[in-house]
């Protein structure tokens, strides 16, 4: 299925409230974003207090991140993904000792699934520090910091005597854990042109679920071995304080505001004198607690009620993040209760779910072969909904596998394989919504994209939290079959998100505050230029 808006598909005039004779990159924005300091910083500019500022060495600089190898920029998208790796198998690996958490601390099953939850919302809590730190102290400095943190964090709860200190422990591994998942959007964005910034943005968002695909495997070996359920968190600590080693020598610094920055007090080192009012564009910028907020806090906020594409894509995808999460409580129902299966050999089966991932990363590549030439049909800004097609397919394949993993799994006769494979299908479809639904976010909203992604990390990370909490006593209290349904029903209800916004997406961004509709208005120049050549003619 290959569905693509051509230049004359876009034919929504953009309101006058949003109209300008001026590139939208040259709006003045006093919130700047890594995006506008980038494109303002291609000149050296000369302010009324007489300060100079620094900017690249022309556009090959090597210096410019953007100018790296492609297979230096593949390798630090590879660390990145690692760090993030690391941090999402730490929210799933304990699920597989949860049986002997709650046996030794001496609380009830459904209190145990509380060490999945509060990671889950360490998630929801860690976004407005990491995201603007980022973007005050450097993506690799606030980044590292805080999966070092998040590492020392596992000490507590691999040493906690009681069922509080694990928690608390556990909230704040994850708050600072999820540092990673906040910045690497930016990291990504830094390096990469629109098409490599798609392909490293499948792998990334594959890293992100084969991190919890593999933490039930890992964890459940540990766990039902000699070392006990407290080894689980040694070898976070150990995972975690090895990635931030790794981290600390071969993560480069990829933000170029702060990279300018390093250059500009560099040169004033080198000569005091000749280079005292060599300054970096935003430089020692005062940050004012209002400015703090707004950015952090009351900008996504606002984004999530009265932006609708934020707000329904934001849904469906905490959705299919809770599905996730879900299936940690389905699996032991479906494979240990029902086939006898032990706690180990249940973690396998979670492979199927890392398989679909690769899948889905190759569905998500070949989806992005047109896209260099739809940059140059609209100048370096097609229209977001391009993004949309995978997730348009993945959708519906979401509602056959979850009925198909729960009407198969539902059964003691039916071999284990079978609901197994339904999880491969589940597994390529929530890939390739999140892939999609990101990469349409980014385009959608552009300089304000940090913002729309800390809103929707915190609201489906909150989501996701809440679902260990009922999934167990619904799968329970309704059969597995019927609680798939129950599932398969709300995932086919926000499958029509993506179509939804394909075919209206364009009317509903006119009217936003915040996408900036660069495409609508490369549209209306193309058809003025169109009747230009007709009328010469």
């Amino acid at each position: 299925m290959k569905v693509e808006h051509s230049p004359t598909d876009s034919t929504v005039e953009r309101p006058a409230s949003m109209a300008s004779d001026e590139p939208l990159s040259k709006v003045p924005n006093d919130d700047k974003t890594q995006s506008d300091v980038a494109a303002s910083s291609q000149e050296v500019l000369q302010t009324e207090d007489t300060r100079d500022f620094v900017t690249w060495d022309g556009p090959d600089d090597p210096e410019n991140p953007k100018n790296w190898s492609y297979a230096y920029k593949w390798w630090v998208t590879g660390i990145v993904c690692i760090l993030s790796l690391d941090v999402t198998f730490a929210s799933a690996a304990p699920t597989s000792a949860l049986g002997f958490i709650a046996r030794d601390l001496h609380v009830s099953a459904e209190t145990a699934n509380l060490v999945t939850t509060v990671f889950l919302l360490g998630y929801v809590a860690g976004p407005p520090l990491w995201g603007p730190g980022s973007e005050l102290l450097g993506r690799k400095q606030i980044s590292l910091f805080a999966i070092g943190a998040y590492a020392i964090f596992n000490v507590g709860q691999a040493r906690a005597q009681n069922f509080g200190t694990l928690l608390v422990t556990r909230f704040f591994a994850g708050v600072f854990g999820c540092a990673p998942l906040t910045n690497v959007g930016g990291i990504v964005a830094d390096m990469w042109d629109p098409v490599g910034g798609g392909h490293a943005l499948g792998v990334f968002v594959a890293s992100v679920f084969i991190g919890p695909v593999l933490g039930p495997i890992i964890g459940g070996y540990i766990a039902t071995s000699h070392l006990g359920w407290r080894w689980v968190f040694w070898v976070l600590l150990i995972s975690g304080g090895a990635c931030t080693v790794f981290g600390f020598v071969f993560l480069p610094e990829t933000y170029a505001p702060t990279l300018l920055a390093r250059k500009a007090r560099r040169l004033r080192k080198l000569d005091p004198v000749a280079n005292k009012n060599m300054f970096a564009k935003g430089e020692n910028k005062k940050w004012t607690l209002r400015e703090l907020l707004r950015s952090t806090i009351i900008r996504p906020f606002t984004m999530i009620i009265f932006e609708p594409i934020l707000l329904l894509v934001t849904l469906y995808m905490s959705l299919v993040y809770g599905i996730i999460y879900g299936l940690f409580e389905a699996y032991p129902l479906i494979f240990i209760e029902k086939r006898g299966l032990t706690i180990p050999q249940t973690g396998l089966v979670f492979i199927g779910v890392g398989i679909g991932a690769v899948l889905a990363v190759a569905v998500n590549w070949y989806f992005l072969r047109p896209y260099p030439r739809l940059l140059r049909e609209w100048r370096g800004f097609p229209p977001p909904e391009n993004r949309l097609p995978p997730s348009m397919i993945a959708g519906p394949v979401l509602v056959i596998g979850t009925l198909w993993l729960g009407w198969t799994g539902n059964y003691a006769s039916i071999p284990w394989y079978v609901p197994a494979m339904g999880s491969i299908l589940v597994g390529m479809s929530i890939i390739l919504v999140f892939i999609s639904c990101l990469s349409y976010v980014v385009d959608a909203y552009l300089m304000y994209a940090a913002s729309a992604f800390a809103a929707n990390t915190m609201i489906r990370s909150g989501v996701a939290a809440a679902f260990p909490l009922f999934t167990t006593q619904m799968f329970k209290g309704m059969g597995i079959n019927w609680a798939a349904t129950l599932i398969a029903g709300f995932s086919l209800l926000l499958a029509a998100v993506p179509f939804i916004f394909y075919k209206y997406g364009p009317r509903i961004r006119s009217g936003s505050s915040f996408a900036p509709c660069t495409d609508l208005k490369i549209a209306k120049e193309l058809a003025a230029e169109r009747e230009k050549e007709r009328e010469e003619v």
